[in-house]
């Protein structure tokens, strides 16, 4: 596979992929840490996938990077709809109550 001049390897393990419904996004002075992870009905724990270790630099290209992305899909496909979580009713017991 080439693009912008690099020449990359992707073996067929790699190339499956791995789903993920969650990231969550750490950081040092040094590096930005973001681990992939599936979040499952049922399931207690979140199990993360793949971790990425990138440093400040290439963290913020790939934020561009992303940005850019999801400027041209959304001209293509139409806008991305992040839903609003719900508010919880406020019928239960309150701090306090018996």
């Amino acid at each position: 596979m080439k693009q912008f001049g690099i020449d990359l390897e992707l073996d067929a393990q790699v190339a499956q992929g791995h789903y993920s419904n969650l990231a969550i996004i750490s950081h040092s002075t040094s590096e930005f840490i973001i681990d992939f992870a599936t979040v499952l009905p049922g399931v207690e724990k979140a199990r993360v996938k793949s971790r990425i270790i990138l440093t400040p630099e290439h963290a913020k290209r790939l934020l561009r990077s992303l940005q850019e992305n999801i400027v041209r899909y959304e001209s293509n496909v139409g806008k991305i709809e992040i839903p609003v979580p719900s508010v919880p009713s406020d019928n239960g017991p309150k701090m306090g109550e018996a």
